[in-house]
């Protein structure tokens, strides 16, 4: 007999227990590698994106360790007062930890890391609510991805265009503009509409980046500081992910 496919009940009570068990382990991975390495950076990323997180983890593995998870689990794992602090001066760093925010321990010397984040950029796509870096215009003539080379949408993507915005006509099969249309303005909220378009054309306005904020020195228990560094862009999404 075949299995019903009505909704089935599930215990919020096992979600919640197994919630409590992630958060446990994660203030205990935490507040391990608080002891085992010597520095610990607080990060903030800009224009969040799961694969150049990845990225960043991949190349760093063997290291460092990454947490990027909820800051107030974060902060906890640190402590947030001097009676609380895990280890001699993590209650300053743990300030910090607030927002879209990561903790990365590693041995490596603080200008190393410092250069190698400096270096590390991925541009992207844009999404829904990013305020557009450029103002964009399709000019006359067929729609063009903005790939290398440079080539036009096929005829079965015409219905996409159009349900995006574009006004377009059929000329030898080929989706073409015949007035020029403006996808985004510069300093603009994007839509989820221009946000999809720009996609399709292959126009990437945001970056990826890692900045950091504060720098744990265990051997000190000093917190510095990294005055001036701001993100590119910021979305919030709501993911948790460590290593």
């Amino acid at each position: 007999m075949p299995k019903s496919k009505r909704a089935q009940v599930v215990s919020l009570t096992k979600v919640a227990k197994k919630t409590k068990e992630h958060k446990t382990a994660l203030l205990t991975e935490i507040q391990e590698s608080s002891e085992k390495w010597r520095f610990c950076w607080v990060f903030e990323v800009g224009a969040m994106r799961n694969t150049h997180l990845k990225t960043v983890r991949s190349q760093w593995r063997g290291s460092a360790r990454i947490f990027f998870g909820r800051a107030a689990v974060m902060a906890k794992a640190l402590g947030t007062t001097p009676e609380e602090e895990h280890r001699s001066g993590l209650h300053k760093l743990s300030q910090h930890v607030k927002g879209q925010v990561g903790l990365l321990f590693t041995d490596s010397e603080p200008q190393e890391v410092i250069e190698w984040f400096d270096d590390f950029q991925r541009p992207d796509f844009a999404r829904a609510g990013n305020i557009a870096s450029r103002t964009v215009v399709l000019p006359v003539g067929p729609v063009m991805r903005r790939s290398d080379p440079p080539e036009p949408f096929p005829h079965n993507e015409d219905p996409q265009l159009r349900k995006l915005g574009l006004t377009t006509v059929m000329k030898r099969g080929v989706p073409t503009l015949e007035t020029p249309h403006q996808v985004c303005e510069e300093g603009k909220v994007l839509t989820s509409e221009q946000a999809q378009l720009l996609k399709l054309i292959g126009e990437e306005m945001v970056v990826f980046r890692v900045v950091l904020k504060a720098r744990w020195d265990s051997g000190t228990g000093m917190v510095t500081e990294m005055a001036g560094r701001r993100p590119l862009a910021a979305e919030e999404e709501d993911e948790e992910m460590s290593e």
